[in-house]
C-alpha cells in the first residue's frame, strides 16, 4: 500500500519513513507541500500524513487538494498545535484522523492497520459483490452457431406465457435458459421457482408441488404451500421431467390444463397463473414410445421445444467459458496460467459432463494454481479419455457419428466403472456427471 509522508522537520521525516518501510508501506516522503502534492498526482497514494504547518502549502490545503483528486484517500493530520476548531474542520473537509506531537510510533501504527484492514474488507466485498453480480446476472455463454440460434428463441417467445421443453444433457445449463427465458419476459419481477423432480421422494411429490392441509396425513401438523402456489403469477420451473413418476404425471397435466389445484387433503380448487417451463435430460419423445411417459403430457409440455447443444458440439466457446468462469470465481488474473496445452487438451476432449464439468475443471485450476503454474498431474485431467483411437480402421471405415459416439460414451462408462470398482457414484463422480444421469447411460448400453 502506497503512502506518503509531508513533513518539513527531516528527523521526523526520515524516523517515520524508516519505521512504516519497516511496517510493511511503500513510502514517499516530501519537504513541503508543493513537492507533496507532486509526488501525490504522479503515485496517487492510498494513505496521506501530513503536517498541519508547512512552508509554501498548508495541511489543510494539502487535504482539501487530495479530497478533491482522490475521495478515497486517507489523510491522518499531525500538528504540534492542535485546536478543537482545527480538528472539527479538518474532520469535516474529510481528513480520517488527527494526531498530536508528539505522539508514539504506536498510535500512528494502530490508525494505519485500522485503515488496512478496513481496505481489506473492502476489497473483499468490491469483489464479493463482481462474483454475487455474475452469479445473479448469469448469461448465456457462446458464440457457436447452436447457441446463437439458441439465444434467437429464447429472444423470440420469451414475451410469450407458451409452455417451453428445454431439452438438454445434464451439465448443458437447462435451468440457466429457464431463467433467461424468465428474466427476459413479463413475469421478470415476480418469483421464478425450480423444482428438481429428480431430488423429491415419490411419496413426498404431490405435497411439495401442490400443498396439503392441516392433518392430511401424519406429520402435517401446518398447512403447507406447494410449488404451484408459490410460483404464482411468475414462472415455474420443473427440472429433470422425465424423473416424474407415472401416477403423479397424470395429476401434474390435469392442474395445467385446468391452471387449478387442490391442495393434499383439501376440498378447494385453488386457481393459479404460472408460466410452465419443463426440461429433461433424455429424450422425452423416446419415453413416451416405450409408454414410461404420458403421451397427452408430452404434448401439452412440448409446445415450444428448445434443445441445448452438448459442449462437444460447440468446442469453440470452451475458451469463452473459461474466462467466464475464472471472472465468476475470481482467479481471473491466474488465466494467464491456462497453457495451449491445456486449451488443445480441453478441444480434444468429450465433456460428458458437458459445461458443468468444465467449470470444476476451472474451480480445479484456480484451486491448485498457489505455485504459479499448473501441473498437469494435480489437476487430475481425464486425459485417458480424451481421445479413443479405433484400432484397426481407417478414416474411411469411421461409423456414422451417433453411432461412433455412442461407442465411445461406452468405453469410458467402462473405463470410470473399471476405474471405482463399479461403484457408481465414485464412477459419475469420475465422469463429472450426476449419478442419476450415469444410470440412465448404463441402462441405455445394457439394453
Amino acid at each position: 500500500m502506497k503512502l506518503l509522508i509531508i513533513e518539513d522537520e527531516k528527523i521526523t521525516r526520515i524516523s517515520l519513513s524508516n519505521t512504516l518501510k519497516s511496517e510493511g508501506f511503500d513510502v514517499y516522503a516530501a519537504e513541503n507541500g508543493e513537492e507533496g502534492l507532486a509526488i501525490f498526482r504522479n503515485e496517487m497514494p492510498e494513505i496521506v500524513i501530513t503536517d498541519l504547518r508547512l512552508p509554501k502549502l498548508s495541511g489543510m490545503e494539502i487535504l482539501e487538494t487530495v479530497m478533491t483528486l482522490k475521495p478515497d484517500c486517507k489523510v491522518i493530520l499531525i500538528t504540534a498545535f492542535a485546536t478543537v476548531e482545527t480538528a472539527v474542520k479538518a474532520l469535516k473537509i474529510g481528513a480520517y484522523d488527527y494526531l498530536t506531537k508528539p505522539f508514539s510510533p504506536e498510535e500512528l501504527i494502530s490508525i494505519l492497520r485500522k485503515i488496512t484492514q478496513f481496505q481489506v474488507v473492502l476489497e473483499e466485498n468490491i469483489e464479493l459483490k463482481k462474483r454475487i453480480d455474475l452469479l445473479e446476472n448469469r448469461m448465456i455463454i457462446g458464440n457457436s452457431a447452436g447457441m446463437k440460434k439458441l439465444t434467437d428463441m429464447i429472444r423470440q417467445i420469451a414475451q410469450n406465457d407458451t409452455t417451453v421443453l428445454i431439452e438438454g444433457e445434464s451439465g448443458t445449463g437447462k435451468e440457466l435458459v429457464a431463467r433467461a427465458l424468465h428474466q427476459a419476459g413479463p413475469r421478470k419481477n415476480e418469483n421464478f421457482v425450480v423444482v428438481s423432480c429428480s431430488s423429491i421422494p415419490e411419496t413426498l411429490l404431490e405435497s411439495e408441488l401442490f400443498g396439503h392441509e392441516k392433518g392430511s396425513f401424519t406429520g402435517a401438523l401446518k398447512r403447507h404451500t406447494g410449488y404451484f402456489e408459490r410460483a404464482n403469477q411468475g414462472t415455474l420451473f420443473l427440472d429433470d421431467i422425465d424423473d416424474i413418476p407415472m401416477i403423479m404425471q397424470v395429476k401434474l397435466l390435469r392442474v395445467i390444463q385446468e391452471r387449478e389445484l387442490t391442495r393434499v387433503g383439501g376440498t378447494e380448487n385453488i386457481g393459479i397463473d404460472v408460466r410452465i417451463i419443463a426440461a429433461t435430460k433424455v429424450d422425452l419423445k423416446k419415453k413416451v414410445e416405450s409408454k414410461e411417459f404420458r403421451e397427452d403430457l408430452y404434448y401439452r409440455l412440448n409446445i415450444i421445444p428448445l434443445k441445448i447443444p452438448p459442449l462437444r458440439e460447440r468446442k469453440e466457446d470452451i475458451p469463452v467459458l473459461v474466462e467466464y468462469f475464472f471472472r465468476k470465481y475470481g482467479g481471473e488474473p491466474k488465466l494467464k496460467l491456462v497453457t495451449e496445452e491445456i486449451y488443445a487438451r480441453m478441444l480434444n476432449y468429450n465433456w460428458p459432463g458437458n459445461v458443468r464439468e468444465l467449470e470444476n475443471i476451472v474451480q480445479r485450476i484456480i484451486a491448485l494454481s498457489f505455485l504459479g503454474s499448473i501441473d498437469l498431474s494435480m489437476l487430475d485431467f481425464p486425459e485417458t479419455r480424451l481421445a479413443f483411437n479405433l484400432s484397426g480402421k481407417t478414416p474411411d471405415s469411421y461409423p456414422p457419428f451417433e453411432e461412433y459416439i455412442q461407442e465411445r460414451e461406452k468405453e469410458i462408462i467402462e473405463w470410470a466403472l473399471k476405474k471405482s470398482n463399479e461403484n457408481i457414484s465414485q464412477a459419475a463422480k469420475l465422469l463429472g456427471i450426476p449419478r442419476t444421469t450415469l444410470n440412465s447411460k448404463l441402462e441405455k448400453t445394457r439394453n
